[in-house]
């Protein structure tokens, strides 16, 4: 499976980018997919050590790694770790983020970035046609299983399972941040739905039955209802991990497989 980067440096790059540009410089940072090569230069340029990963090979200090499988690199390697629209294109994007996570360092961050199917524009997109933003069918190709190629997106994820799946390997999220407005000119119609849908939302996780997890609740409630997560073309989540997991995603995938065969 081979991802290729725009020939631009579109914006979730850029949220990337800044995000370590805010960090102590010296951090030792895997980039995966690294792609061409250009987000792991302009993180190098910050003064970072940086692992480009990716199974393409494209420059000499690539490291062969496949994100459908376990990456070749020991627990707790990396101060940070980033991968960019990624995730969207295997088939089992929560092995991806359990791994990327596993080899994040405790107190390190892992950045991710997918196509935000819970802004505004996805939202309308899926009521008038039950597609996602960016994951309608027609645009894929019917590929053989055993076939290594790029799948493009076929694996659509939401803030809301991203932020379970972080908790669940260890990870809390510390930011949600967006690149450019998807149909920005359309801002006064989605404050508009926000709006109308507030009452709503917060009768869902407020509720009384769910007091004993209501701090976690409203963290929730605010990120999943901020500007980037309601209007960003892609939204980037910046995980930060608390603790070490003792089961290997890898294990829990298998486990899952093993029991589903039996």
């Amino acid at each position: 499976m081979r991802l290729h980067k725009q020939d631009v440096f579109p914006g979730y790059m850029s949220q990337a980018v800044g995000f370590f540009k805010d960090q102590p410089a010296g951090q030792h940072i895997l980039d995966l997919p690294a792609g061409n090569g250009k987000l792991t230069a302009a993180l190098r340029d910050l003064g970072h050590t940086v692992t480009p990963a990716d199974i393409n090979l494209q420059k000499s200090d690539f490291v062969y790694a496949d994100m459908t499988k376990r990456l070749p690199f020991d627990d707790e390697t990396f101060d940070g770790v980033i991968c960019l629209e990624g995730i969207e294109h295997v088939l089992n994007p929560f092995l991806l983020l359990g791994e990327l996570i596993r080899v994040s360092k405790v107190g390190g961050h892992v950045v991710v970035s997918t196509p935000n199917i819970m802004n505004m524009w996805s939202r309308l997109q899926f009521l008038f046609t039950g597609t996602f933003y960016q994951f309608h069918p027609s645009q894929l190709h019917d590929y053989e299983p055993e076939e290594a190629v790029d799948r493009f997106h076929i694996s659509p994820m939401s803030y809301h399972t991203m932020r379970y799946l972080g908790d669940y390997f260890g990870a809390d999220v510390a930011e949600v941040r967006g690149d450019k407005a998807k149909r920005g000119f359309l801002s006064p119609l989605y404050l508009g739905i926000k709006a109308a849908g507030s009452f709503w939302s917060r009768s869902l996780y407020f509720s009384k039955k769910y007091e004993q997890y209501r701090e976690r609740n409203a963290r929730i409630h605010q990120q999943s209802n901020s500007w980037p997560a309601l209007t960003g073309r892609s939204i980037v989540m910046v995980f930060e991990k608390k603790r070490s997991t003792r089961v290997a995603p890898t294990d829990v995938f298998l486990n899952e497989e093993a029991v589903k065969a039996a």
